[in-house]
């Protein structure tokens, strides 16, 4: 499961993993360049739920998103919750369909330490290895990693160094998480640079269940989601455990695709799965000084403004929450999810007492991060702005189909032509250098990974997430990838059969054309 690269859920790659943070803030960021900003100090909205379905299904009909829960909160009360379109299977969403929030996980993990600090079982300055002996890195840096820079992302562990994604679903217990890191080192002294990485919350998650005495899912349920009576709601381990099958969708020209996640693990980190009606209460509690819709208290006032208040180091990132403002410059606490085939974003204002609360059942584009961001932008100002056409997305994917389509018929032609090709260089050693271009499309396609991790500011991308996170790109890439094997093979054989006497007299034998493929290159 993932979460695409980045930093989001933050920066959302792959952001839970299951998760890539870069593409969260991306999708809300351009959302809300498209608009027109308001003034300065708006007064936040009441949206009748009307409007607020009229949001979503505008978005739907203008990205095809196949189904998404969403709820909206105020103050105490759950103002707003309903599914909407359908799951992968044909079913209709409703708000009590259990989806993947991805990297909003991130945030109930942090809740369940900051649970354990108020009960004096830890503090969040402790050292990790204080009461986690398990967790030991190649590094002696590590042993000064503290609780509190798990979950703000500033222990110096990074992916640059312990490749979370890459190993897919290698890792099935968050025991065998933590032991995993044993043979990685810090890229950054612990509390000096921020950096999000999985693998701290998944240490986090960890902890818990040492100093509990309980496995992760069950103290979440007995000291998180019962309270809230989030019923619907757990965690799970990977993308095995996932609802309807781990199944959700990507885009390719415009339409989704129903496909199965990937391979991956991501409890604590990405884990959770929830409903709209669930999620109503979680934002409540976070908006209401730690009290659930029925006045139960799971974390106190103090804990919850520690939950959303960032480190000197980020500078936005808190513990689970991110930072921000809204478009009329009211403050914004949020969270962003992703594996590959779903996404979530969570959101709140704090002035105004509203939260917000998205779940979408396909991966990056039109996904939960801008439709979230619209449905924020409406309670700030009044207004949501207009949803994403697409258009330059369609455009983009249809080039890039219409090349790689283009390679079938030219891979074709360049084989039929390749004796022909062959006899008129035979004995050139310059051949080879003239072939050298069709080793760029397979050698492109096989580190594809590496250059999408370097746009991704060096987050770790697995080879099998490539084709959810550019799907028509890969495609395109991989035909003509294939295209360039198949005539530099049929060149290579027919030079090799030349220069071993196939064709007698180095002439071609009657009826053929040895200048055929002449000017081919």
């Amino acid at each position: 499961m993932i979460s695409s690269p980045s930093g989001s859920d933050p920066v959302r790659l792959p952001r839970g993993r299951f998760a890539h943070p870069a593409l969260s803030v991306l999708g809300a960021a351009v959302l809300l360049l498209l608009s027109a900003a308001p003034a300065s100090g708006s007064t936040p909205h009441a949206p009748a739920p009307g409007a607020v379905d009229a949001v979503v299904e505008e978005y739907r009909r203008a990205t095809g998103l196949p189904g998404a829960a969403v709820v909206l909160t105020r103050g105490a009360e759950v103002v707003h919750a309903r599914g909407y379109g359908t799951t992968p299977g044909g079913e209709p969403v409703t708000e009590h369909t259990p989806m993947a929030v991805a990297s909003l996980s991130k945030s109930v993990t942090a809740l369940a330490v900051l649970q354990l600090v108020e009960e004096g079982r830890l503090g969040l300055d402790d050292p990790v290895r204080e009461h986690l002996p398990e967790f030991t890195m190649a590094d002696p840096r590590a042993d000064r990693i503290t609780v509190r820079q798990l979950l703000d992302q500033t222990s110096g562990m990074s992916d640059t160094e312990f490749a979370s994604y890459s190993r897919g679903r290698s890792t099935l217990t968050l025991r065998e998480a933590v032991e995993d890191l044993r043979g990685a080192r810090l890229t950054a002294e612990p509390g000096t640079h921020w950096e999000y990485h999985n693998p701290n919350a998944q240490v986090a998650a960890r902890l818990v269940e040492v100093v509990s005495g309980r496995s992760f899912a069950d103290h979440l349920e007995a000291e998180v989601f019962s309270p809230l009576g989030m019923d619907d709601s757990t965690t799970i381990d990977t993308d095995l455990d996932l609802p309807a099958g781990g199944r959700g969708h990507v885009f390719v020209l415009g339409r989704s695709f129903p496909a199965d996640e990937p391979p991956g693990f991501g409890n604590g980190s990405g884990g959770v799965v929830s409903t709209a009606a669930d999620m109503g209460a979680w934002l409540v509690a976070h908006n209401n000084g730690g009290l659930g819709p029925d006045g139960v208290r799971v974390l106190s006032e103090d804990g919850v403004r520690a939950l959303h208040t960032p480190s000197a180091i980020s500078g936005s990132y808190a513990l689970g929450w991110s930072l921000g403002e809204t478009a009329s410059g009211a403050p914004l606490v949020e969270h962003g999810g992703d594996l590959l085939t779903a996404t979530a974003h969570q959101a709140l204002l704090p002035d105004s007492g509203y939260g917000v609360a998205v779940m979408a059942n396909t991966g990056s584009w039109g996904g939960a991060h801008a439709l979230a961001a619209a449905l924020v932008e409406l309670v700030d100002t009044g207004s949501a702005p207009a949803p994403p056409t697409g258009t330059a997305a369609l455009a983009v994917d249809a080039l890039l189909l219409s090349a790689g389509a283009a390679a079938v018929p030219l891979a074709w032609r360049g084989a039929r032509r390749a004796r022909g090709w062959a006899l008129a260089r035979e004995g050139r050693w310059a051949v080879a250098v003239r072939m050298l271009p069709y080793a760029g499309p397979p050698l492109l396609l096989a580190v594809l990974h590496e250059v999408v991790g370097w746009l991704y500011r060096g987050r770790d991308v697995a080879w099998f997430q490539v084709p959810y996170l550019f799907t028509s790109f890969w495609v395109a890439l991989a035909v003509v990838a294939l295209a360039c094997v198949v005539v530099t093979s049929a060149r290579c054989a027919h030079l090799v059969a030349v220069r071993r006497g196939a064709w007698s007299g180095r002439t071609a034998p009657p009826g053929s054309d040895p200048g055929a493929g002449a000017p081919a290159r």
